[in-house]
Formats: C-alpha cells, sequence, structure tokens
C-alpha cells in the first residue's frame, strides 16, 4: 500500500474547479500527495473565495475558501480566449497532467475546449472527470441544498410535524467527492493495468440519491410511507436525544437484551413493564417512552449518563459541539494543519477519513491554500517557458 500511495506523488491534477464538490474531491487528492492544479477565470475567479469572514484582509482569501483548498496550487487562465486555450493545451501536455477535472455546465466543455475527446488527442492516458447536477446531458444548475431537496434528503430530515430541514453538512457535495474520488482510484488501477485513461461523468443527484437504500426500498417494494421523524428510529426504540442537566445525550438501544440491562438498573427501574420487553411494544409507545426517559436523564449530569451506560455496553454519546470535537483525543491527534508563510497564520483543518502516509510523513501538514493565481509565475514562466514580458502581455489582455 505504501508504494502505491508514494506513487501518487508523481501524479498532477488539473482541475477547473469552483464551489465545493470538486474543490473537496482535489484537497483529498491532495492529503494523498498529488500534485493538483487548480484553474480558475482571470477576472471572476471561484466564488467560494468571497465567502466567509475575510480572515487574512485581503482579497478572494475568505474563510470558506482556506477550508478545504490547502495543499494546492493556482493558476488562472480565461478558456473562453483561443489564446487561453492553447495555453492550455501546453498545461496537459508540458504538465504531464494524468487527471483533468472539471465541474463546468456540460454546455460548455467543447466551447472552453476541454472536453474528453479534445484533451484524449493531446494526451491518450488522461482520465477525465466531469462533475455535474444531473449528469452530462443536463445544464440545470444544482446547489448542494437543491440536490437535497430534489433527491428526498430533505423530506427524511427534521421533525415529524415541521418543515423539511437541510443537513448540517453539504452531503451532496461531499458524498459526490468520495463517490468520484472512489471511482478516480479505479480509473488509476485501470490505467496502471491497460495504459488507457477514463471519461467518468458523476452527477450529484445520482450520488445523492445512491444514499436512500432503505427508503427507496420500502417504498417502491412494500408501499411504505419513509417520511422525517425527528431524532427516533423507524425500526428501534429508545434511539433519541434526551435533555441531562447539562447538555444533551444520543441514547441508542439497538435490542431487546440492552433494554432489560438499563431497566435493571435502579434509575430506570420505573420503565421496567411488560409492553417494553420487545422492541415493537417500545416502537409503538415511542413518544411516552422517550417523554419519560427524558424526565429521569434531566435529573442526572452527561457524564453520569454516559459512565453508566458505557459499563453497561449501550451505545450513548454526548451531542458535542464542534469547539469540543476538535478537542476530542481521538481527532486532535489526526488534525490537519497548514501555515501562511507570509502572515504566518496557522489553519486548522478537518482530518482526513483516513490518514495517508503523505501525511504522516509532512506531520499533517499541507501547504496553505493559494492565492488567486499564486503560481502564474512559476507554472507559466518556468515550465511552460513564457517571458516575463510575454506574462505581462496575457495578464494585460485578460488570458492569465
Amino acid at each position: 500500500m505504501e508504494k502505491i500511495m508514494a506513487s501518487f506523488n508523481d501524479l498532477t491534477v488539473l482541475s477547473l474547479e469552483q464551489a465545493t464538490v470538486l474543490p473537496y474531491l482535489t484537497y483529498r487528492l491532495a492529503q494523498d500527495g498529488m500534485d493538483v492544479i487548480r484553474l480558475e477565470h482571470p477576472v471572476y475567479g471561484d466564488p467560494n473565495r468571497l465567502i466567509g469572514e475575510n480572515v487574512l484582509n485581503e482579497e478572494r482569501m475568505n474563510a470558506y475558501f482556506l477550508c478545504i483548498n490547502a495543499g494546492k496550487k493556482a493558476l488562472t487562465l480565461n478558456l473562453a480566449e483561443e489564446e487561453g486555450q492553447k495555453i492550455f493545451g501546453s498545461l496537459i501536455k508540458k504538465l504531464d497532467v494524468d487527471i483533468f477535472a472539471t465541474n463546468q455546465l456540460p454546455k460548455n466543455y467543447r466551447k472552453l475546449g476541454i472536453d474528453y475527446k479534445s484533451l484524449k488527442s493531446l494526451k491518450p492516458d488522461i482520465i477525465w472527470l466531469g462533475v455535474t447536477g444531473f449528469g452530462p446531458d443536463s445544464n440545470e444548475a444544482a446547489y448542494d441544498p437543491i440536490l437535497q431537496a430534489r433527491s428526498g434528503l430533505m423530506e427524511l430530515t427534521g421533525e415529524a410535524e415541521g418543515s423539511p430541514q437541510v443537513l448540517g453538512i453539504p452531503l451532496p457535495d461531499m458524498g459526490t467527492s468520495e463517490h468520484a474520488y472512489g471511482l478516480l482510484m479505479k480509473a488509476l488501477y485501470q490505467r496502471q493495468l491497460t495504459g488507457e485513461g477514463s471519461c467518468i461523468n458523476m452527477a450529484m443527484f445520482e450520488s445523492s440519491v445512491s444514499w436512500l437504500t432503505v427508503p427507496i426500498t420500502l417504498t417502491g417494494s412494500f408501499g411504505k410511507n419513509i417520511s422525517r421523524r425527528g431524532n427516533t428510529h423507524e425500526f428501534f426504540a429508545p434511539v433519541s436525544v434526551y435533555q441531562t442537566q447539562n447538555g444533551f445525550v444520543y441514547i441508542a438501544v439497538g435490542n431487546d437484551r440492552q433494554w432489560k440491562t438499563i431497566v435493571s438498573q435502579e434509575m430506570f427501574q420505573a420503565l421496567d413493564k411488560p409492553q417494553y420487553e420487545k422492541n415493537a411494544g417500545r416502537i409503538k409507545d415511542v413518544k411516552q417512552l422517550n417523554q419519560a426517559i427524558n424526565e429521569i436523564t434531566r435529573n442526572h449530569t452527561s457524564e453520569e449518563l454516559i459512565d453508566l451506560f458505557t459499563s453497561l455496553t449501550v451505545p450513548i454519546s454526548k451531542i458535542k459541539t464542534v469547539a469540543e470535537v476538535i478537542k476530542d483525543p481521538l481527532v486532535e491527534r489526526r488534525l490537519l494543519y497548514a501555515e501562511d508563510p507570509v502572515t504566518g497564520s496557522r489553519v486548522t483543518l478537518a482530518p482526513p477519513p483516513n490518514m495517508t502516509s503523505f501525511l504522516e510523513k509532512s506531520d499533517r501538514r499541507l501547504s496553505f491554500p493559494p492565492r488567486f493565481g499564486e503560481q502564474n509565475r512559476d507554472i507559466y514562466g518556468h515550465k511552460l517557458g513564457y517571458s516575463d514580458d510575454e506574462l505581462a502581455r496575457l495578464k494585460k489582455a485578460g488570458i492569465i
């Protein structure tokens, strides 16, 4: 595995990216040690550069952008211009690009010269990835909450008597990124075996709907009406959020044996009733049962309940704030960091799903998120051979 991961250091990714779905994917690739270069329009750039607080007091480096763009390089290039497309072709060939990715609308592929056929003619073994809202035949715009609404995720989120709610994280964005990551790994493996590249189309809508495994089967096969139900579980009880003296805990009872263990404890003995012995009985009276449990838990601290339930091997957790999550020993030792060589600012980054050998060797450090067009001079000048005068002309003409 280490040998495979080491080979990632030799791979170059060129990504015409913006927003969240594709930048998060290439951020994951950067964590593997790949050389990730993001492309942006020289005027408009990535809108996410302007989102969130201006923590560095400089343009196009706002807080939201910093979260998922560490470990990358940045170029500006106007692909709507013929000269920009020629430079793009030079990037593909001279940088020996392994993966090209874009989340442009499909109608722009050929117009910008970034379609798979054009890139394959430049580099036959290139792996091409197009991330769209609804597939390569659709030019419908899509943002994460729109995907949550259309895919049914929002219908399943919130209180039963309340309005549909958005998720706390952008799952269609990040879920699509993870699905695309897996497809890229398969494509790299295929190329290793056959020497052939790949064309991958990844639709955010298809990715989002794929998470609905239980709701789709129960609805499509058995006519069930699956909808939001707050913090409870359709098939198990008690499973919910309960108030404590100093916060909230989530308790998940997965079987009758666990329930019997709970009601054997003095504080819960009042709930040792025949109608609650079996899960079906607890489900039938779940509203009253949860209210009764809440009356008990609110008289104890979260820590007391966690100690008790942990000793009984019944799953429980405090409902933690993000600040508390960061201090969790299991998280703290895996956090990533990026330090700005210009200002000395250091940003804390979420840990990866799996610690890569690249991150271990770098002591969990990534290069600071790139400023707008930060690597223009290095890549266009040193690697493509443009002189300072030529770069100045290209900048004045709006090409870079």
